[in-house]
């Protein structure tokens, strides 16, 4: 009897990590499979990369809004549900995105897709729920988070090569082919749980929140219209007003106050926006487009790029995320992600000082800060808004961090890319974007010490 249990345990993770895989690679390809394909993006619907950027904004907002209340429906009415449901609605999204005649109705079919933005940290919590054990959960937990930085590098080469080829659009065709293909996976690997079945979902608050963030998102993306950017931070700081007397009264709230004002919310919030902005658009925007650019980069084309920069990026981080999961339980959390913000400042200013002068330290600083970011820092911050989230409220944290997630690379592509067009026909348009987010990525080092230790999540090395 006392075998039986451990048995099934192994049993049922296999199928349960298959399921959750290949949920959170059918969200991811909407992100990293088009990296070296927004300048063809841009080509065929006859707009600016920049335009382009934007709708990389559109998603990652999008994705951020339906972060911050996602998670706490699924602990209500079933997170394998839930989990279906946001596969099948990004699907949709893929199809309008092949379709789309325009840059409106792509910018619309992004929309839609970032609605599959809670994806990882749901995935996060339906791993947590099934899996007890502190070292086991590390391992499988960097397995999963790995796919954040990218599908071991097949997403980025194969959209460089579909884009290379045959444009954008079956690009898209084959990220909704994959969508379709994970929803049986969900169903018959994924089990359902629905640790706060029978509470009432905090409506009134989800509605107060997110025009609270959307109000400051509006602001902080169209700083050049400042009667818009007031007007904004009006309604936000309003809404936030509303939403505070909301959860004080409602008897299961969204979140409550209490839990807001603990450091394990607010500085492992601030750290991930913090990073993400510093250090997202580095790799994924302004790397690429130089190395795309014919006048002052290496005139690489979108399949190129895919294999000397993104696929090695996105590989490395996909085996040592891994690695850094099974070392957080045992030294430490914080102490990993700090080595990873460290790293990828180091390897940012590699990029600044010699990679834009020479085509092998591009490639070989891009690849470290595959290691340093997306296989640690990326890992770590993911399973802190786990393993840091409040027991009787466990969606909450993941599926606010995950917002933080979204938000810091919504900014990082309006932010990075803006600094490096003020001087576009020259090396030092793209280090000044770079210099911005080696700023941004330090303030996120040193508020990551204000992040609490996940005392029930770390154990003692044997």
């Amino acid at each position: 009897m006392t075998n039986s249990t451990p048995l099934k345990e192994k049993t049922n993770v296999v199928p349960l990590m298959v399921a959750l895989l290949m949920a959170c690679m059918a969200f991811q390809l909407n992100a990293s499979m088009l990296n070296p394909v927004l300048v063809t993006i841009a080509k065929s619907l006859g707009t600016s990369e920049a335009t382009v950027g934007l709708t990389q904004t559109a998603f990652f907002m999008s994705a951020a809004l339906f972060s911050i209340f996602i998670p706490r429906l699924s602990d209500i009415v079933g997170r394998q549900k839930v989990l279906f449901t946001l596969i099948a609605i990004t699907t949709v999204g893929g199809v309008v995105a092949a379709l789309a005649p325009n840059i409106e109705i792509y910018f619309l079919s992004r929309v839609i897709q970032g609605v599959s933005g809670p994806v990882v940290p749901l995935c996060l919590l339906m791993l947590h729920h099934e899996v007890k054990d502190p070292k086991q959960y590390g391992i499988l937990m960097g397995i999963i988070t790995a796919v954040n930085g990218g599908i071991a590098g097949i997403d980025a080469f194969l959209g460089g090569y579909i884009a290379t080829n045959f444009g954008f659009r079956p690009v898209f065709w084959f990220i909704a082919a994959v969508g379709v293909i994970t929803l049986p996976f969900i169903l018959k690997g994924a089990p359902e749980s629905k640790p706060n079945a029978g509470q009432r979902m905090d409506w009134v608050g989800v509605i107060f929140l997110v025009i609270t963030l959307a109000g400051f998102l509006t602001a902080l993306n169209f700083t050049s219209n400042i009667p818009l950017v007031i007007g904004s931070v009006v309604v936000a700081l309003v809404s936030f007003t509303l939403f505070v007397q909301v959860e004080k009264k409602v008897i299961n709230p969204l979140v409550t106050i209490a839990d807001l004002k603990k450091r394990s919310t607010w500085a492992l919030l601030l750290t991930t926006v913090l990073t993400m902005t510093g250090i997202f658009a580095i790799v994924n925007g302004l790397v690429v487009s130089f190395a795309q650019n014919g006048e002052i980069g290496y005139s690489l084309t979108a399949n190129a790029t895919a294999i000397y920069l993104l696929a090695p990026y996105a590989l490395i981080g996909w085996l040592v995320g891994p690695f850094m999961g099974k070392l957080a339980p045992v030294y430490g959390y914080n102490r990993i992600l700090r080595v990873g913000l460290i790293g990828s400042l180091l390897g940012v200013v590699a990029l600044m000082y010699l990679g834009l002068n020479t085509m092998a330290i591009l490639i070989a600083a891009t690849i470290f800060i595959g290691v340093t970011y997306a296989g640690t820092a990326n890992i770590m911050l993911n399973g802190l808004g786990v393993v840091l989230s409040p027991k009787d409220n466990p969606g909450f944290l993941p599926g606010m961090n995950a917002a933080a997630f979204h938000i810091g690379a919504g900014l990082s592509f309006a932010l990075l890319p803006a600094m490096q067009a003020m001087n576009a026909t020259s090396k030092d348009g793209y280090f000044n974007g770079m210099l911005l987010g080696l700023g941004i990525t330090v303030l996120a080092f040193l508020v990551s010490f204000l992040i609490p230790k996940p005392v029930d999540a770390e154990v003692q090395s044997a």
